[in-house]
């Protein structure tokens, strides 16, 4: 499953495993338009959707990871550094579903500002 998530200043694409139950419910409330905040190196947004944390839960997870925190009902997008992190690590704030990886070079979220608007879309196949 592939989404396509867009704020002003650029876009990208990820895949996600669409068998999680966070991807269900995720692909279930899409579109959706949220605002973001940043974190380090981590962009996240609220969904609007509520999920338990899942088995394979992790706190650290590379650079592009899509994760899914439980605990603020956020899209959790890393890649790089957050202000737990140590070394290079991307520490998420706690442990988070992983839903799958962005597409290409996640760096591109560095053009993402806080309080700018975010669009996640499901790309029909």
């Amino acid at each position: 499953m592939q989404i396509r998530i867009s704020w002003p200043a650029g876009h990208l694409t990820a895949t996600l495993d669409a068998t999680t139950p966070t991807s269900q419910a995720l692909a279930k409330a899409l579109p959706l338009v949220s605002t973001a905040s940043i974190w380090g190196e981590e962009v996240y947004f609220d969904t609007g959707i509520s999920v338990s944390r899942e088995t394979d839960e992790r706190q650290v997870v590379e650079p592009g990871t899509v994760a899914f925190w439980t605990d603020g009902d956020a899209l959790a997008l890393p890649y790089g550094p957050t202000p737990i992190s140590r070394g290079s690590e991307c520490r998420l704030a706690s442990p988070c579903n992983v839903l799958g990886s962005v597409d290409g070079d996640a760096r591109l979220l560095a053009t993402v500002r806080a309080g700018d608007p975010v669009r996640v879309e499901l790309i029909e196949e």
